[in-house]
């Protein structure tokens, strides 16, 4: 299952379906090792309060691939946020930008032997951000599904710039 939802005019939804216990997703989310080869690393998410997330997709792509030119002041960049929820394995909650980008919500539920999982991003200032956050939720999620397979992704920045495109069209941004 992959849905992409608009619930508000600042507010994205997104579900998947990983083939993974709930606990090996959490690991995948709460665990910097494991994080920053779908996302972000940082640091552990394990209770309220300071979280941060360092950025390097070169970790993302199997393939030596170059940052697009409007991405490439990123690398490297650490986001610091702050954990407003936690509840191990089952709920994460953080803000974004101090709060200016909005609340992330992440709910993992079992799914028969797998894990469904339902982010919930709010607050965003406008529809260019709508649609990067949207693309970029999607890509990340689609290269964690790729990771708790046990694939591969060649080129997440193609991947990513796809999923921009598409969220763009859905959302009629």
């Amino acid at each position: 299952m992959n849905r992409l939802q608009r619930l508000a005019p600042d507010t994205l939804r997104l579900e998947r379906h990983f083939d993974a216990p709930v606990e090996t997703v959490w690991k995948w989310i709460a665990d910097p090792e494991l994080r920053q080869q779908w996302f972000a690393g940082g640091t552990k998410a394990e209770h309220v309060g300071s979280f941060e997330l360092a950025f390097d997709h070169d970790q993302l792509s199997a393939d030596p691939v170059p940052y697009p030119p409007q991405y490439a002041s990123h690398k490297g960049h650490v986001a610091k946020l702050k954990i407003l929820r936690i509840d191990p394995p089952r709920l994460l909650e953080f803000d974004w930008a101090g709060g200016k980008e909005g609340i992330v919500t992440i709910e993992l539920a079992a799914q028969g032997a797998g894990t469904h999982l339902v982010l919930t991003h709010r607050g965003i200032s406008g529809p260019g951000p709508m649609s990067d956050f949207g693309g970029g939720w999607t890509s990340h999620l689609d290269v964690l599904r790729t990771k708790l397979s046990g694939g591969v992704v060649r080129d997440f920045w193609a991947l990513h710039l796809q999923s921009i495109a598409a969220v763009k069209a859905q959302l009629g941004n």
